[in-house]
């Protein structure tokens, strides 16, 4: 689990940062503020669970078990629904793909949640 976590904490954390500069200097004259606001909300919890993801590979070492890996993997799923589906949003316009976005808000929630009740067990 460390390499998968860790190569996914890498990516997520580079094409986050990419789509932050992206959204910054090549997007900010394309986009209404509504929309780069998006755009920026998607950025933020795409970057803020990729050091979740990257907490969790390095936990993964220490306190291996299934709620270790599903809070991994909720993580990274919340970032593909949530982040994913506002990149699309705000790039194609077709506001129907909002309703995907709470699915990964929902995958955030079940990732804190396995990792906090990994940590209630811990003894």
């Amino acid at each position: 689990m460390l390499r998968g976590f860790l190569m996914l904490a890498a990516f997520f954390g580079l094409t986050g940062v990419g789509l932050g500069a992206f959204a910054a200097h090549g997007l900010k004259n394309r986009l209404t503020p509504e929309y780069l606001a998006i755009f920026h909300t998607g950025v933020t919890y795409q970057l803020v669970h990729t050091l979740a993801l990257l907490g969790v590979a390095l936990l993964a070492t220490q306190i291996p078990g299934r709620l270790i890996t599903w809070a991994g993997a909720s993580f990274a799923i919340g970032i593909l629904l949530f982040s994913g589906s506002l990149y699309v949003l705000t790039l194609t316009g077709v506001s129907k793909l909002g309703i995907i976005t709470p699915f990964g808000g929902l995958a955030f929630l079940v990732g804190w949640f396995c990792l906090g009740l990994a940590a209630y067990r811990l003894t």
